[in-house]
């Protein structure tokens, strides 16, 4: 674990650590520009301390050590020594930008933005309710870590962040608070920042978040682990140390270049191992551990040769991810040796490019080890991150070597400063819940993600306690209050959105457009269906039909339910004549039933006596005057084979010869048959005909057809058309001269594009 310094001199020693003299004087000229105004305070209350009564300065210092271990740039460290002063000396932190500059300026104010994020979002697990109470923690935790991300404008505000919560949790474990407060806040970083600094790949805060998190969460667990190692971290990592200067001395007698680095494992990765494979402490092997990282694949396998001569290898406990790769691609070789102590020492090898694989790609660290990772946004934020961590890499092993170039520097700040995740902003509502929303997002768009209902009723908005208007472009760490118009909203009533929010500027989620436009068409809907009703009740009253059942009758005209067939009505896609064919369908089919009750008409001489029906043009045989009607049935037109039936009261019924109703009342009363046939009609006598057609539904299908009538001269008077799945079906109740004029028209129709089938019913 890296510690404060013991004396002022070797924390300055510190601070000043891998820096030029230019950059030095500058550091110190910022210690000794705060030390007045930290004098004799402490750390203030809503910031990382709880007021627990932490000195300022040393925090302070604090802070700017971890960082100079970190090996970041002066304005970094400077940063993490004067962002406190807006606290405690606003007057003060108003020179900042005077003495030292404006990127430290700019660094200040984005560690402030994120001091504020903590005093907002503390995630309070023992509040969460329901049985997906976890898992909307869980995901709110994801919400927060990625907003810590975006809210930061530079990326090494981050750093000063992590660094900040370092030097508290050691203070507290310095000074043995255990209490309420100092497990809160370790439940908050263990939560939200040792996983973004190992995201980030920052590894020495990484594992120290977690153990002093863990310090406070399982104090008797973190006790138990630390007696049992039996040694301190520093002894540990001097083991380390000396196992990897002896394997180095044997690979350079091979004439082998490597880079050698040890990999100790800390007390919460212990513990998670233990519980998580079930095993005891004398049976894990990793608890020390060093990688080699060589030039190729043929290397790797001499180098693990080396290992095993230099110290007994378990068979057991060697895995060759090389020639057999995990699922992820993770490659390396994985071997467990017993040294001469007795004690086991893990040792991995892999080349450089298995290992910028294992750290930057799908294998990365975090992706493995961090519970939920299938909660994140996916590949570009997951690219981000590896853009990130990449920086990171490439300041501490180039730019460090050239210490003396400050546009090589320059550049680097320039990477790292505009490597952040800016297709996504962040913010929050009153409670310090986290809301996620794309770039360019308005207060619509934020009232809409909390609730449709929240969204339609939306007449204003207050971001940070200000009044702002509806289309206000949203920025990262806002808080957002939705002023909401009372009352539930219906589409039937007056509280609603505007159709205003739909033009460019209002909302930038097409999920929010489309809600709006739900609302809309919901409304128009609404309105048709009122005028399809309107109509439906007029033709009832004018044709006395008022207590006729709605529901029974768009039934049988063909519709699944009624709003189908006010809406269709309302659309003018549905005619009027045909429901008043319906209307009267009733009575037609009381008088067919009639024939079967009505005594016998006495049948006369089949003599050569033929009257002509009138207007039908239809000839009865072996009657005088007898009138005739076409049967509604099947609706015969010439040259049709047809048969009359005699009826009481309603002359002779024609039927085509093929009809399945006639077939039924012949073989129940067959004496009433008589022959008929076609005589010479009248040029003005028309026959209605069913027609069905079946085609794929498109705009203008119905227009289409309706035009070939009208060219065929054929009058329609009864409409209905379904549309299932992209299928029409369509029925016509058309008036013909004849058969023939019918087929030439059905002809022309089933060459209609999508038309599938077009026949009489």
């Amino acid at each position: 674990m890296v510690s404060v310094a013991s004396s002022q001199s070797d924390t300055q020693e510190l601070l000043r650590a891998g820096l030029t003299e230019h950059d030095s004087v500058r550091v110190m000229d910022a210690l000794a520009f705060v030390k007045p105004f930290y004098a004799g305070k402490t750390v203030s209350a809503g910031q990382d301390a709880f007021e627990s009564g932490q000195d300022a300065f040393e925090f302070a210092q604090g802070v700017a050590t971890v960082l100079a271990q970190l090996e970041t740039d002066a304005d970094t460290r400077i940063a993490a020594l004067l962002f406190e002063l807006a606290t405690i000396n606003p007057a003060a932190a108003d020179k900042i930008n005077e003495h030292f500059g404006k990127e430290v300026d700019d660094l200040v104010s984005g560690v402030r933005q994120l001091m504020r994020l903590h005093e907002v979002t503390f995630v309070q697990h023992e509040s969460a309710r329901g049985k997906n109470a976890a898992q909307e923690a869980a995901s709110q935790l994801e919400v927060v870590r990625k907003m810590l991300l975006a809210m930061a404008t530079d990326m090494r505000v981050v750093l000063v962040r992590l660094g900040t919560r370092v030097t508290t949790l050691r203070y507290f474990a310095d000074n043995k608070l255990q209490n309420e407060r100092s497990k809160q806040y370790a439940r908050e970083t263990f939560d939200l920042y040792a996983p973004l600094a190992n995201r980030l790949g920052v590894w020495q805060l990484k594992w120290e978040l977690e153990d002093l998190s863990f310090r406070f969460l399982q104090p008797e667990a973190y006790k138990r682990i630390a007696s049992m190692l039996e040694e301190k971290r520093v002894e540990r990592e001097a083991f380390v140390e000396n196992s990897i200067k002896r394997l180095q001395s044997e690979m350079a007698a091979a004439g082998i270049k490597a880079e050698v680095f040890g990999r100790p494992k800390h007390i919460f990765s212990i513990w998670s191992k233990l519980r998580g494979k079930e095993i005891e402490f004398s049976d894990l092997y990793d608890v020390r551990a060093f990688r080699v990282i060589v030039e190729d694949v043929k290397t790797c396998y001499t180098v693990l040769g080396i290992v095993h001569n230099i110290w007994t290898p378990v068979p057991s406990e060697f895995d060759d991810y090389i020639s057999r790769p995990k699922a992820n691609g993770y490659q390396s070789l994985h071997t467990i040796v017993m040294a001469e102590d007795g004690r086991p020492l893990e040792v991995q090898v892999r080349t450089n490019d298995m290992h910028d694989f294992a750290e930057y790609g799908v294998a990365a660290h975090w992706r493995y080890k961090e519970a939920g990772h299938s909660n994140f946004s996916g590949q570009k934020y997951d690219e981000k991150i590896a853009w990130l961590r990449q920086l990171l890499a490439w300041k501490s092993e180039v730019v460090d070597t050239v210490v003396g170039q400050e546009d090589v520097h320059r550049d680097w700040v320039e990477k790292l400063k505009s490597a952040t995740l800016d297709d996504r902003i962040y913010v929050l509502t009153p409670q310090a819940r986290v809301i996620e929303l794309p770039n360019g997002a308005t207060p619509i768009d934020f009232a809409y993600h909390l609730h449709s209902d929240v969204g339609h009723r939306c007449r204003g908005a207050r971001v940070d306690g200000t009044l702002v208007p509806l289309n206000t472009v949203l920025k990262n760490g806002q808080t957002v209050e939705i002023i909401t118009a009372k009352g539930v909203s219906t589409v039937t009533g007056t509280v609603g959105p505007s159709r205003d929010w739909l033009a460019p500027g209002y909302a930038a989620s097409s999920r929010t457009r489309a809600k709006v436009r739900a609302w809309f068409n919901a409304i128009d809907q609404q309105e048709t269906l009122s005028t399809g009703r309107g109509l439906i009740e007029k033709t009832l009253q004018r044709e006395g039909k008022t207590a006729v059942n709605l529901e029974e009758l768009a039934h049988k005209l063909g519709f699944t339910k009624l709003d189908d067939l006010l809406l269709a009505v309302g659309k003018e896609e549905f005619s009027l004549r045909t429901v008043e064919h319906a209307l009267h369908a009733d009575e037609a089919s009381d008088a067919k039933q009639a024939e079967f009750d009505d005594a016998l008409i006495p049948r006369k001489s089949r003599a050569s006596s033929v009257v002509q029906g009138a207007k039908t043009g239809v000839l009865v045989v072996g009657t005088d005057g007898l009138m005739t009607q076409l049967a509604k049935c099947c609706k015969p037109a010439p040259p049709d084979p047809i048969v009359g039936f005699v009826t009481r009261g309603n002359g002779v019924s024609i039927h085509r010869a093929s009809c399945r109703n006639f077939a039924e009342m012949r073989r129940k009363a067959p004496e009433r048959v008589i022959q008929t046939g076609w005589g010479g009609p009248e040029l003005s006598t028309v026959y209605p005909v069913d027609i069905f057609v079946l085609a794929s539904d498109r705009q203008g299908l119905l227009r289409d057809i309706s035009d070939i009538f009208l060219r065929e001269k054929i009058n329609v008077i009864g409409v209905s058309t379904q549309s299932v799945k992209g299928q029409a079906r369509m029925a016509f109740t058309a008036e013909v001269g004849s058969t023939a004029q019918l087929q030439k028209a059905l002809t022309v129709i089933g060459e209609v594009n999508g038309v599938v089938e077009a026949k009489r019913h």
